[in-house]
This record gives C-alpha cells, sequence and structure tokens, in this order.
C-alpha cells in the first residue's frame, strides 16, 4: 500500500512541474533529447557492432590492398 501512496505523489509531483515548465522549455527540452539519442545498434548491443564494423572494414581494406600488389 506504500508503494502506491509514494507512486501517486511522485506522479502528482511530476505533473506538476511539467504544467507549471513554460510550453518553450518544454519544447526545447524535448528537441534536444531528439537530437542527443544515440544510435540503436549501440543502445541495444552496446560497443560490440562497432569493434566488429570496424574490424571488418580494416579486414576489407587489407583484402584490396594485397589484390593491387
Amino acid at each position: 500500500m506504500a508503494d502506491t501512496d509514494e507512486y501517486v505523489k511522485y506522479m502528482t509531483e511530476r505533473f506538476i512541474h511539467y504544467v507549471e515548465t513554460p510550453k518553450e522549455i518544454r519544447k526545447q527540452t524535448r528537441e534536444t533529447a531528439k537530437t542527443s539519442q544515440e544510435p540503436w545498434l549501440t543502445k541495444w548491443f552496446g560497443v560490440a557492432p562497432i569493434g566488429l564494423a570496424l574490424w571488418w572494414r580494416s579486414r576489407i581494406g587489407r583484402e584490396d590492398k594485397d589484390k593491387r600488389d
């Protein structure tokens, strides 16, 4: 029962904060949140896909260099 009361209090505080914040500031906050999102691949799988992509690019680059020589 106490958890429910705390949750209602928290949601009420968030709602009041939202209503009291000017519309321009809320809009600006949303815009900055949209631009600062990390790519979905990194968000879901961490840094591993980036490491694999870098390894794969370097591997392909070496094969192309070997073919030219």
